[in-house]
C-alpha cells in the first residue's frame, strides 16, 4: 500500500538567513533516505515546506513497507570458508550465523572470483522492512546532514537529557496517509498535531491525514507553509503596492537577498506603505537604502529615474483590521536610523578626504603587510606604473596617483565605520564635495569594481589602473606571506580578486601583459612566489572561460600557452573553435600530439640542416614549414588567429607523409638530431595560436 507521507519538525524561530537551505536539505535528506531504502515508488514527488517555526516535507507514493527482495551476501574467500575436504570451516559457519543465514545449506553457496581470490556468496531473501524503521533512519540522517550555521544545546522536559539542534524543537508530526508513524527524534514522539500562526491562527491543528497539511495550515493556522509560495506571494504584493504608489522596487538583484530573509521571518505576510521626511533625501541615497534594507528589512521605493523616494514598503507578520499602528510604529523606528545616517554624512563632510589619509596609519591591513597607509603607498606606485601602459599614459599619471592616495581614505569616516558596505561609494561623494578631478572621483568608487560575478567593470584609465593595482597588490602581498586559499577557504577573497583582474583585462580589451603586471606587483615584496600566483590566476581563468561555454579541451589548448595578453584569449579560442570544424583539424591535432610526445621524450633541437635530408618527405615538410611560417606569423602579429589556424591546414599532407615514411629516431645521431630539429620547427608552427595537440581525443 502506498500513501502520502508528511514529516514536520516544529521549532522555535529558525535563523532567517539559513531557513531556505535548511528546508531544502531537510526534505532532500528524508527523500534520499527513503528512496535508497526502497520506500518510494517510481515518480514519487517531494514538496518542501519551511516557515520561521517549522521544517517539513510531503512525499507522494510512499510504501508502508518494502517488499521482500533477493540479495546476494558476500561471505569470505573459498580457501578460508571451505576445508580441504570441501566442508564448511567454523569461520564460515560463524559468518553465516552473523549474516542471519544460520542453517543455510553450504552446498547452496556460489563461487565467483572477486578481486584476486575466489569468494563464496549466498543468495537469500531480505525480509520486508516497515516504514517506521526506514523513516527513523532517514529522519536521523536528514537531521545530521542539515547545514546548521550554529548548533544550540538545550535540555528536554525531563531536566536531565541534553540534545543539540539549530533551535529547540517542540513538536514532531509523521503521518502516512491517516496513520501516525511512531518515530522519535530530539526527544519528541511523532503525532498528528501541528500548530498555526502564533497570534492569528489556531494553536493546535489535529491533521486527519498527510494530504491536508498545507490547506489546513493556511485555512485554520493562518500560515503559508511553502517557502517558495510565501516568497512569491510577498514579491507579488510588493510589486502591486509599488505600482499603486507609482514607484518601483529597483533592480531585483539588489533586493533578492532581503526578500529571502523577509520570507523567512513571516508566516502570513502582509505589505504596508510607510513614509519618512523628504529632507532625509539630502543624504546620499545609498546610505538610506542600506540602513532601510539592512537594519529595518524595509523595501525602499524609487521613482522612474531610479531616485530614492520618501516611501518604503514593510512586510508584516500581522494582519489587523486597522494597520495604522503597525505603519506608524515602523515610521517612528526608521526616523532615528535615517537621522544617524544624516549625522554621519554631515559630520564626515567637515573634513576633506585628503586630510583623512594620515589616519590610515591606525588601521592594520595585515600583521605582516603593514597598515592601510603603507598599502596606499604601494598602490600609488603600482597604479601609476599601470597607468603608463594605458592609452592616456603619462597624462593620466597624476590622476592615478591622486586616486590611489584617496582610494582608502573613507575607511576612517563615520559612515563607512557604521556601514562597511559603503566603502568607495562614500569616498566618491566626499571627493566630489572636495572638488576632486572627475576621473579621481570615479576611480575612488570604481576601484572596488567588480565586487561580485556579473558586476560592473571600472571605466576609464584611472579607475582601471587603481582597480588592477588594488587586486594585484592584494594577490602579490598575501601570496608572498603564504596566505594562499586552500580548499573552500578564502578569507581574503583572493579568488574574487583574481577573477576581477581577469574580467578587467579581458572585457575591457586591455593591451596589457599579465606577466608584466604580476612582476610589477611583486616589486615591494621579498618573497617571490610569481609562478604560484600566476598558476592560481590561470586556474581561475580556466573556470571563467568554461563558464563562457568553451570545452575543457578548447580552454586548455589556449591557456596552457600561458598567454600574457588575456584580452586576446577569446579571439584565440574563437579561432580554435573554427579550426575544430575543419576536416584537417583532427589529423593535425593528432599529429601535433605525436610531435609533442616525441620531442618530450627525445628532446628539442634547433637548426635544421637540409644537407642531412635523405628522403623527399623530409624536404617537403621543411619546405612547407618555411612556406607557412611567415604567413602564420603575419596573421598572429595582427591578431588574425582564425586565418592563421586555417592556413595550418595546408601542411596536413606533408605532415602525414612524413610520419608515414620517415623514421625520426634514426641510428645516425646527426640525422636523428636534424629530424628532431625539423619537428621542433613544426611544433612551433602548429602552436603559434594554440596547442592544438590538446584537441586530440
Amino acid at each position: 500500500m502506498t500513501a502520502p507521507l508528511l514529516v514536520e519538525l516544529f521549532t522555535e524561530e529558525l535563523p532567517p538567513k539559513a531557513l531556505g537551505r535548511l528546508g531544502e536539505a531537510f526534505a532532500a535528506g528524508i527523500e534520499a533516505g527513503l528512496r535508497k531504502r526502497g520506500f518510494l515508488e517510481e515518480g514519487s514527488g517531494c514538496t518542501v515546506y519551511a516557515t520561521p517555526r517549522r521544517l517539513a516535507a510531503s512525499l507522494t507514493g510512499v510504501r508502508a513497507a518494502t517488499a521482500p527482495r533477493s540479495v546476494e551476501v558476500k561471505l569470505m574467500p573459498v580457501a578460508v570458508g571451505l576445508g580441504p575436504d570441501g566442508k564448511p570451516t567454523p569461520a564460515l559457519l560463524k559468518k553465516l550465523a552473523a549474516s542471519g543465514l544460520e542453517g543455510f545449506d553450504p552446498a547452496g553457496l556460489k563461487r565467483r572470483v572477486d578481486g584476486k581470490a575466489e569468494t563464496l556468496f549466498a543468495d537469500t531473501l531480505a525480509p520486508s522492512v516497515p516504514l517506521v524503521q526506514g523513516l527513523q533512519a532517514a529522519l536521523e540522517e536528514a537531521l545530521s546532514g542539515l547545514p546548521i550555521p550554529k548548533v544550540m544545546s538545550y535540555q528536554l522536559a525531563d531536566g536531565a537529557t541534553t540534545v543539540q539542534f539549530v533551535r529547540p524543537a517542540h513538536g514532531l508530526v509523521a503521518l502516512h496517509g491517516a496513520d501516525v508513524v511512531p518515530v522519535t527524534v530530539l526527544g519528541l514522539a511523532a503525532g498528528r498535531v501541528t500548530h498555526g500562526h502564533r497570534f492569528q491562527g489556531e494553536r493546535d491543528i489535529a491533521l486527519a491525514n498527510a494530504s491536508e497539511y498545507a490547506d489546513r495550515l493556511r485555512g485554520q493556522g493562518g500560515v503559508i507553509a511553502g517557502f517558495g509560495e510565501r516568497r512569491a506571494a510577498i514579491l507579488g504584493a510588493l510589486r502591486e503596492m509599488a505600482t499603486r504608489e507609482g514607484a518601483s522596487l529597483g533592480p531585483e538583484a539588489e533586493y533578492a537577498a532581503l526578500l529571502d530573509e523577509v520570507t523567512a521571518l513571516v508566516e502570513n505576510p502582509t505589505v504596508y506603505v510607510g513614509r519618512f521626511e523628504r529632507e532625509f533625501l539630502e543624504v546620499p541615497q545609498e546610505c538610506l537604502i542600506l540602513t532601510m534594507r539592512q537594519n529595518q528589512k524595509y523595501f525602499p521605493l524609487f521613482d522612474a529615474e531610479g531616485r530614492l523616494t520618501e516611501r518604503f514598503l514593510l512586510v508584516s507578520n500581522l494582519r489587523p483590521a486597522d494597520p495604522s499602528r503597525i505603519v506608524h510604529g515602523n515610521e517612528r523606528v526608521v526616523r532615528p536610523r535615517l537621522a544617524d545616517a544624516r549625522f554621519f554624512f554631515e559630520t564626515d563632510r567637515k573634513s576633506k578626504l585628503a586630510e583623512r589619509v594620515p589616519q590610515l596609519a591606525t588601521i592594520v591591513y595585515h600583521g605582516k603587510l603593514g597598515t592601510q597607509l603603507e598599502r596606499v603607498e604601494r598602490l600609488r606606485k603600482l597604479a601609476t606604473r599601470i597607468q603608463m601602459k594605458l592609452p592616456r599614459g603619462a597624462r593620466g599619471m597624476p590622476y592615478a596617483d591622486r586616486a590611489a592616495l584617496l582610494a582608502k581614505a573613507d575607511l576612517v569616516t563615520l559612515m563607512v565605520g557604521e556601514f562597511p558596505e559603503l566603502q568607495g561609494i562614500m569616498g566618491k561623494y566626499y571627493a566630489a564635495a572636495d572638488d576632486e578631478e572627475p576621473s579621481v572621483v570615479r576611480a575612488i568608487e570604481q576601484h572596488y569594481w567588480p565586487r561580485f560575478a556579473g558586476d560592473h567593470l571600472p571605466d576609464g584609465d584611472v579607475s582601471i589602473a587603481v582597480a588592477l593595482a588594488d587586486r594585484l597588490d592584494a594577490l602579490a602581498g598575501l601570496f608572498s606571506i603564504g596566505q594562499v586559499p586552500t580548499g573552500d577557504k578564502d578569507p581574503f577573497g583572493l579568488r574574487r580578486a583574481a577573477l576581477g583582474v581577469i574580467r578587467i583585462l579581458v572585457e575591457r580589451r586591455l593591451d596589457l601583459d599579465f606577466h608584466d603586471l604580476v612582476r610589477l606587483a611583486f616589486d615591494p615584496y621579498k618573497a617571490q612566489t610569481v609562478v604560484e600566483l600566476e598558476e592560481f590566476v590561470f586556474e581561475r581563468f580556466r573556470g571563467y572561460l568554461r563558464d563562457l561555454g568553451y570545452t575543457a579541451n578548447q580552454v586548455e589548448a589556449v591557456v596552457s600557452q600561458r598567454e600574457g595578453r588575456f584580452d586576446l584569449v577569446p579571439d584565440r579560442l574563437a579561432a580554435v573553435v573554427a579550426f575544430s570544424k575543419l576536416p584537417e583539424s583532427e589529423a593535425l591535432a593528432a599529429a601535433n600530439k605525436r610531435v609533442k610526445n616525441i620531442l618530450d621524450k627525445s628532446g628539442r633541437s634547433m637548426g635544421v640542416d637540409p644537407a642531412l635530408f635523405s628522403q623527399d618527405e623530409e624536404r617537403s615538410l621543411h619546405a612547407a614549414i618555411d612556406r607557412m611560417t611567415p604567413v602564420v606569423d603575419e596573421h598572429v602579429a595582427h591578431a588574425r588567429f582564425e586565418p592563421a589556424l586555417v592556413a595550418l591546414a595546408g601542411v596536413r599532407g606533408e605532415v602525414d607523409a612524413f610520419f608515414d615514411k620517415v623514421l625520426v629516431n634514426a641510428e645516425d645521431l646527426a640525422v636523428r638530431g636534424n629530424r628532431l630539429a625539423l619537428l621542433t620547427g613544426l611544433e612551433r608552427l602548429l602552436n603559434r595560436v594554440a596547442d592544438i595537440s590538446r584537441l586530440a581525443a
